[in-house]
């Protein structure tokens, strides 16, 4: 039997990446897990099937329970220790260091990218400018740390045999930052979790940690100029205040409930609104898991989950206006959106076909290596 090595990058919770190694587990329950760093408490390790982590010396620096991500320029020596000699197959779960373990060449190595390194590459500009690096001596040590997080992830692209990722979106990025071709197996969502509700009420809604880039303060302000149409807004974050200053009478401002609230909210609204460009985009795909379309920002992951005029419309700009224009255009729509289809749509992303997809992939993957042996 071959012996597997799952390596993830850290573990400080259970995120969108923690759920892709879920089921990863789920497929090979035998294979031995890696990380830089595991924060889980006994009482939530069921995901990990409440396996050992074998992680890096990062786990024992001063403060890394809290900072851990101040270590990034350790990252990549601190991946380069994991002795992984022993292991058939390698599987690198990665949207920062994981897929730069080393392996040698009787070891196949298959990464589930879920990205390059945002910060690294094309988000660099935007990462500095908010952590207030853009200059001085902190700036360009940050600068040059990152040039040289660049160059590695750049040369250790060459280490994986099989690049999968999580949408064409990312794929194309993967091709433009490692000239890598890569397989698109969609991420899993619990659908399960979310049911059709009942009849439609006369509000929209969103949902959204409150950061810059999820442009909620956007949708906030076209919706305040159009005082008929009524906006129900969940969550908290550092842009609350600003978020708060666009409302008008029109819109409601909940703060952050718990996830019985949301599913309440997705299920009774006419629609859920989306203005953020995003790799992949988990809630957009939950709000259709309960029959609700979808209004959204019609760049990144959400292409791939939204079916334009079937369960949900697209605006081109992040700009006030287009979305005052597509809100008319979703409410002009002659028969509205079939919940049926919107729920059967969101069915493309369970868990169950995430696993039976990737097993399919790494099994047909060694079967070829171990040919060629």
């Amino acid at each position: 039997m071959k012996r597997i090595a799952i390596v993830h990058d850290w573990l400080p919770l259970y995120g969108g990446a923690e759920r892709v190694l879920e089921q990863m587990l789920q497929v090979f329950p035998q294979a031995d897990l890696f990380s830089m760093i595991d924060l889980i408490p006994p009482e939530a390790r069921g995901f990990l099937l409440n396996k050992p982590v074998r992680t890096s010396f990062i786990q024992r620096l001063p403060f890394a329970r809290k900072h851990y991500r101040s270590y990034l320029a350790l990252m990549p020596l601190a991946v380069e220790q994991f002795d992984l000699r022993g292991y058939d197959l390698v599987i690198s779960n990665s949207y920062a260091v994981a897929k730069g373990v080393l392996t040698g060449p009787d070891q196949l190595h298959i990464c589930y990218c879920c990205s390059p390194i945002r910060y690294a590459w094309d988000m660099q500009a935007q990462y500095l400018e908010e952590g207030g690096l853009t200059s001085g001596l902190k700036g360009m040590i940050a600068k040059t740390v990152l040039h040289y997080i660049r160059l590695w992830d750049s040369r250790t692209a060459a280490g994986v045999n099989h690049f999968l990722t999580l949408s064409r979106y990312i794929g194309r990025r993967i091709k433009k930052t490692y000239g890598r071709e890569s397989t698109v197996i969609y991420p899993p969502v619990d659908i399960d979790k979310f049911q059709v509700g009942g009849s439609k009420e006369d509000f929209y809604f969103t949902a959204s940690r409150m950061v810059p880039y999820k442009r909620i303060d956007l949708i906030v302000e076209a919706f305040s100029r159009m005082p008929g149409r009524r906006l129900i807004v969940l969550g908290d974050g550092p842009e609350m205040a600003k978020v708060r200053s666009k409302a008008g009478p029109n819109v409601q401002l909940l703060g952050y409930q718990d996830d019985e609230v949301m599913r309440d909210h997705m299920q009774r609204a006419r629609a859920f609104v989306f203005a953020a460009e995003e790799d992949f985009g988990i809630v957009p795909v939950e709000a259709q898991a309960c029959g609700t379309p979808v209004i959204a920002y019609g760049k990144g992951g959400v292409r791939e989950t939204v079916l334009a005029g079937v369960t949900g419309v697209f605006f081109d700009e992040q700009t006030v206006e287009a979305v005052v224009r597509v809100v008319e255009e979703f409410e002009g729509k002659p028969g509205g959106f079939d919940a049926a289809k919107v729920r059967a749509n969101a069915e493309r992303f369970s868990p169950a076909l995430f696993r039976a997809e990737f097993a399919e992939f790494v099994e047909a993957k060694w079967s070829e290596f171990a040919a060629a042996l």
